[in-house]
């Protein structure tokens, strides 16, 4: 299996996507402890700060005897720069809140998945023209369910994360699976700012929101 299609098939698979950054290196390794001790075995961490690249280098270095059969993502790359120094990093999937052409090229010439950011019908196209496969709805919250089950008749053949607007509740989260995402961005809802000071609390949490997908599944 190719790394691309490992990528895509691990996040439906996982059916929730944990996102998260933060600025010390220690904190970082204690809230990706916390998500693999919880179940998680896809992770996206954000480039959303002066210290992204660094952190995200020591995360990935840890994965191979700390973490096996983890793969990282890195989050909210914008440009090809970004997308190729993530890349080298040891980054497993790369993951936009838009669609740019330069990011498209690297992950294509290094044979990485990318979630393009998509709003609307014609980036959804724009996204599947350029042989993408998965999309990022973002943001959720201003596009809804409803959003899904209007273009999925349009583009069968297209998996949905969406990420925006998805709390880790049953609720929630059956809205999104029920009008077709495959899997559910989740954030500051899931690893508040104080993530790494309670892992356990984190763990239960990730425990819990899988249950939610399992239940979803079988339902």
């Amino acid at each position: 299996m190719d790394q691309e299609t490992r990528s895509q098939q691990a996040i439906k698979e996982q059916g929730v996507l944990p996102l998260f950054y933060h600025a010390e290196p220690a904190a970082c390794l204690r809230i990706v402890q916390a998500l693999y001790a919880g179940g998680m075995r896809v992770v996206e961490f954000t480039n959303r700060g002066p210290a992204a690249l660094a952190n995200f280098r020591a995360l990935a270095a840890a994965v191979p005897g700390q973490f096996p059969g983890l793969l990282l993502g890195a989050g909210t790359i914008t440009t090809a720069e970004e997308a190729e120094a993530f890349i080298e990093a040891g980054a497993d999937f790369l993951v936009s809140p838009v669609f740019d052409t330069g990011v498209c090229d690297k992950a294509y010439l290094h044979k990485r998945l990318w979630l393009p950011g998509c709003m609307t019908p014609t980036e959804v196209h724009q996204a599947r023209q350029a042989g993408c496969r998965m999309v990022k709805l973002f943001p959720g919250q201003v596009l809804g369910p409803a959003f899904i089950e209007a273009i999925r008749p349009l583009f069968a053949d297209m998996d949905y994360v969406v990420t925006g607007g998805v709390a880790p509740t049953a609720d929630s989260m059956g809205a999104w699976w029920r009008a077709g995402a495959c899997a559910m961005g989740l954030g500051s809802q899931l690893i508040s700012s104080q993530a790494a000071d309670n892992p356990a609390a984190l763990t239960a949490a990730c425990q819990q929101v899988l249950g939610i997908i399992q239940s979803l599944k079988n339902a």
